[in-house]
């Protein structure tokens, strides 16, 4: 089963990041945290990796309907996006909203998965025209 959704960028990772967060915002995501995962394995292992940042994004309306159809949704929702460097170009990765549904088998979350998808997939879209 595919759970993400992917786009291939031509702009390098320093600059796709600030449009992925404008992007997500767009669409009414907010980006509550930001992890450099490439800081932390060159700080905690001395560990070389790929830019590679995750951008703890939520839409608070879709996460509280979520949570009221399932309190353990938490560990599923589309709350993270990937921006990483892959060989000069960037790969911006989101979970599929409809994996929400697929994984738990409650057919209750799939409008909230819908909505999210009808918001996540713009944006996205958004991230190519604007990286153009």
């Amino acid at each position: 089963m595919r759970y993400d959704l992917t786009i291939t960028l031509d702009l390098p990772h320093e600059d796709a990041v600030p449009v992925v967060r404008a992007a997500l915002k767009e669409q009414g995501f907010g980006v509550l945290t930001e992890i450099d995962v490439q800081a932390i394995m060159r700080e905690e292992l001395d560990a070389e990796a790929e830019p590679y940042v995750i951008l703890g994004e939520c839409n608070p309306p879709l996460a509280h309907r979520a949570l009221e159809v399932d309190r353990t949704i938490g560990l599923l929702p589309p709350c993270n996006v990937v921006v990483r460097a892959d060989n000069g170009r960037t790969l911006v990765l989101a979970l599929d909203p409809d994996a929400m549904t697929a994984m738990t088998g409650r057919e209750d979350l799939r409008p909230v998965a819908e909505e999210a998808g009808k918001r996540l997939r713009p944006a996205l879209d958004s991230v190519v025209t604007a990286a153009g």
